[in-house]
């Protein structure tokens, strides 16, 4: 068995104002095993064990310490996994994918496994695709539902399950949280150091709309 593990970085409010983003970025980070989530666990509890500052229930990026972040980022450094990111500029999204989060989720996922799906799906071995949990209650399973419909159209010839489980639920999911986090702030805010030391990893970072200069808002 093989697995991916995605999250995302940025929002789904689609206006330009304090705090909102200018990209929606979607990350998946594949593994052939998960040992790698277990250095990361190792990690955090020596990361405990010296008194840092250390979420209550998981790594995040947004939210750790720089002192902490730049150990995860060492460790992530030293690893040979793959990465593949899809950034969407919401400002050039059409207008009628942002009027339902759903819609514009699904499509966000459509258009990443348009660009990495098939290498993803060479393998004849099972891929387990996990996915970092987002919104409501309600919503979550409509979600995890885009997911479902997207690797049935694009995902032939590989057996695949799928899970939208919290980030602290798996370390693994929280790699992928890591992977995203460089990437948006190295188009977002110009600063690409965290980027720089996981890039080896990175097989695709596809910018959707890099070519277009309509924007919507």
């Amino acid at each position: 068995m093989r697995f991916i593990f995605a999250d995302e970085a940025g929002c789904m409010a689609f206006a330009r104002k304090p705090h909102a983003s200018k990209y929606f970025v979607l990350c998946t980070v594949h593994l052939d095993d998960c040992s790698l989530g277990t250095e990361l666990l190792d990690l955090r509890r020596s990361l405990a064990w010296n008194g840092l500052n250390v979420e209550a229930d998981q790594f995040h990026a947004t939210k750790d310490p720089e002192s902490v972040r730049s150990q995860v980022y060492e460790l992530l450094a030293t690893k040979h996994f793959r990465i593949d990111a899809t950034l969407l500029e919401k400002s050039k999204v059409f207008p009628s994918l942002t009027l339902d989060r759903y819609a514009f989720y699904k499509y966000a996922w459509y258009v990443h496994f348009q660009h990495c799906g098939r290498d993803l799906a060479q393998s004849p071995d099972d891929l387990l695709i996990q996915a970092a949990s987002i919104g409501t209650n309600k919503e979550r399973s409509a979600f995890r539902r885009a997911i479902n419909d997207v690797a049935q159209k694009l995902l032939h010839g590989v057996e695949w399950r799928t899970t939208f489980w919290p980030a602290s639920s798996d370390p693994c999911l929280q790699i992928a949280d890591y992977c995203a986090w460089a990437i948006q702030r190295a188009y977002e805010r110009g600063d690409d150091r965290r980027l720089r030391q996981i890039e080896h990893n990175i097989s695709t970072c596809h910018d959707l709309f890099l070519s277009s200069d309509v924007h919507y808002y």
